[in-house]
């Protein structure tokens, strides 16, 4: 049984980063442009915003040595991870998805820009 479980998961993973496999990295570098005033996606270190480095997978409101806001610190007290859905619906509009964060970036408008983030950000934590 634990094998056969084993498998699904796989499966489900592999579909969910799929789901997103049509986003660019080089192009998602160039919109991350928007977003590296206040965050890295290369190095470990907090700015204004927490280190986006290897977010993809990572439980919300956890990166070390950043102070969260209450709202982002209550969206996750439930386990939240970031995975590539709960991010695309965030990057499109963040003060609606979590209301009372301190990001103050109203979010990307199109689809294939959040896409091509999300693509740079899975390789870049790599």
């Amino acid at each position: 049984m634990s094998l056969r479980l084993a498998l699904m998961s796989l499966c489900l993973c592999l579909q969910a980063g799929l789901a997103h496999a049509g986003g660019d990295a080089a192009a998602g570098a160039q919109v991350f442009k928007k977003c590296g005033a206040c965050h890295t996606a290369t190095e470990p270190l907090n700015r204004v915003g927490p280190s986006l480095m290897g977010v993809i997978g990572r439980p919300v409101a956890t990166y070390p040595g950043y102070s969260y806001s209450s709202a982002m610190k209550t969206f996750g007290e439930d386990g939240k991870l970031w995975d590539v859905d709960r991010l695309s619906e965030y990057l499109l509009s963040p003060k609606a998805m979590v209301p009372g964060t301190k990001m103050s970036f109203p979010g990307l408008k199109k689809p294939q820009d959040i896409d091509d983030v999300i693509t740079y950000l899975t390789s870049a934590a790599k």
